[in-house]
């Protein structure tokens, strides 16, 4: 995945669709993501946006690394493997269910 990149710093009014226009000018953009907060609508501040090819998202990363948009230098780097999340809620897993035995 070395053409999935992470672009931090955004300003909170920046949409997916103003992301994908920034990037387009160094090639190809298969996507482009602002994450948005669920109960307010609001953009978090990141995105991910996935270029064409690993060159063209070194060519993004060297031209918007630092640079600003909507007031605000953004943050431009290649993003990392998203980390597994530990389970939560109270259910699944491999527990024992009621009683504290076992079915196995």
């Amino acid at each position: 995945m070395e053409n999935r990149l992470y672009v931090g710093n955004l300003s909170y009014s920046m949409r997916d669709e103003s992301l994908q226009q920034e990037f387009s000018r160094f090639g190809h953009v298969s996507s482009a993501k602002v994450m948005m907060e669920r109960e307010s609508g609001r953009s978090k501040g990141f995105g991910f946006v996935e270029m064409g090819s690993p060159s063209e998202a070194q060519a993004a990363i060297q031209g918007l690394n630092g640079k600003e948009v909507d007031g605000r230098a953004l943050t431009v780097n290649l993003a990392r493997p998203m980390e597994q999340r530990s389970g939560g809620g109270g259910y699944g897993g491999d527990r024992p269910r009621s009683g504290g035995r076992s079915s196995y």
